[in-house]
């Protein structure tokens, strides 16, 4: 038993009676179970109760032992003054100061089933691909459950986003540049890719896009690719980064993009190639993806992007390759922008003028695709059927956030396990 799990059982009401008596043997009517506090201060806030016919308004604070509340420094915090009730699994020792001040001592270590603690030691020292792999079905999964956790995933990214949007002034077409460039980037060179674009003031990618050569060059400089140039296009590059960084007095700073355990379409050349094509063949982009409604017209903007003619028989500098082909951005790949990027920053932009923001939002996840990957195989072996960037995106953002981090008593299937009788 851990404290988070007794705040859990008392949040939810998950006993088997309520005939709560004190340890005085008083009969305790709780009235109001209280709003649970996830902050600093007493577990539960606003609470009621009846004893012996009076009814007292305020805090209720939980323990595994009465002696908790000596070991946790209580007794001076003024945040505990206005205690009601002191609600423990079990009561080891008299608190003198509660005693004195008529405050209520409730031990809960007999109306609590034990297979509810079971089946909670179960979860925490699991090591399958989901803690409740054994006692999981599909017939446990809540209304709505895909919705609300695309909705609460949208809903944390914008924060990151609207903290990117104070700094950068409210420029939405930057902050989607330095997005486009962590999604870019992949996983390898995500972070990577949104420094290079931060270390750039977005005016002068505006200024030079459409000279895909200058654009080009000076992504490749500032990944520091051009101070020993080895053939004609690369000093044709080293010579127009020197140029725009005479220009627009661009920093020295470099950045270093990884090469390491990447496949030759994803390496960062080609990667920065097609950020630098596609923001040379549109101006405004962002204002340009804030007006579509549909995920066509989405694909449409991105379909054409590739890396330019030099990449055609390379994947890095100066080392042809024996393929000759143009690096065209792929579906998958596009799509994978438009859930990680586009998405996210138009729910941003309307979600405060446009009520219909997350409806609209969702609408796009129901039409794209959903990703393969081994989290994704791994919920279908348990029964799930995937069809839409809506599941899929749904169920990698509830393996991330509950599932991998054991968070069982937040998890909405979770609270359904726990709370029906089972045999394990």
């Amino acid at each position: 038993m851990t404290e988070k799990l007794l705040q859990y059982l008392w949040n939810f009401k998950v006993f088997k009676n309520f005939d709560f008596k004190d340890i005085e043997g008083n009969s305790v009517e709780i009235l109001d179970f209280g709003k649970w506090n996830t902050n600093a201060g007493p577990d539960f806030l606003l609470g009621k109760i009846k004893i012996n016919n009076l009814v007292l308004a305020g805090n209720i604070e939980l323990h595994i032992k009465s002696s908790d509340w000596i070991f946790h420094h209580h007794s001076q915090d003024p945040n505990y003054q206005n205690i009601i009730l002191h609600v423990v699994l079990e009561h080891d020792i008299e608190i003198e100061e509660l005693k004195s001040s008529n405050i209520s001592t409730l031990e809960l270590k007999h109306f609590i089933d034990e297979n509810v603690i079971h089946k909670y030691e179960k979860l925490a020292d699991s090591t399958q691909f989901i803690p409740c792999q054994d006692i999981f079905n599909t017939d446990k999964i809540p209304v709505n459950f895909h919705e609300e956790n695309i909705l609460r995933k949208l809903q944390e990214k914008s924060v990151e986003l609207e903290k990117s949007l104070e700094q950068y002034k409210n420029n939405f077409e930057a902050v989607l540049f330095h997005s486009l460039a962590y999604s870019f980037g992949l996983r390898v060179n995500a972070f990577i890719f949104k420094q290079i674009a931060e270390s750039l003031d977005f005016t002068v990618i505006n200024k030079i896009r459409q000279n895909e050569i200058q654009l080009e060059a000076l992504l490749f400089g500032i990944s520091g690719w051009l101070e020993n140039p080895q053939d004609e296009q690369m000093q044709l590059w080293k010579r127009e980064f020197d140029f725009v960084k005479a220009k627009f007095n661009i920093s020295d700073l470099k950045f270093h993009p990884k090469f390491l355990r990447l496949r030759p379409p994803n390496f960062p050349t080609i990667r920065l190639s097609q950020l630098a094509n596609l923001y040379h063949q549109h101006q405004g982009l962002f204002s340009k993806i804030i007006k579509i409604k549909n995920s066509d017209e989405l694909i449409e903007i991105f379909k054409n992007v590739k890396a330019s003619e030099y990449w055609d028989s390379h994947y890095n500098f100066a080392n042809p390759s024996k393929i000759h082909q143009s690096k065209i951005v792929s579906k998958d790949f596009i799509e994978l922008i438009i859930l990680n990027t586009v998405l996210p920053l138009k729910y941003t932009y309307h979600k405060y003028h446009n009520e219909e923001a997350a409806d609209e939002t969702l609408e796009f996840y129901k039409i794209i695709s959903p990703e393969k990957n081994s989290i994704i195989g791994n919920w279908k072996n348990l029964g799930f059927k995937i069809k839409t960037a809506l599941e899929s995106q749904s169920l990698i953002y509830h393996y991330k956030s509950f599932c991998e981090e054991k968070n069982c008593l937040n998890c909405s299937i979770g609270f359904k396990l726990l709370k029906e009788p089972s045999n394990v």
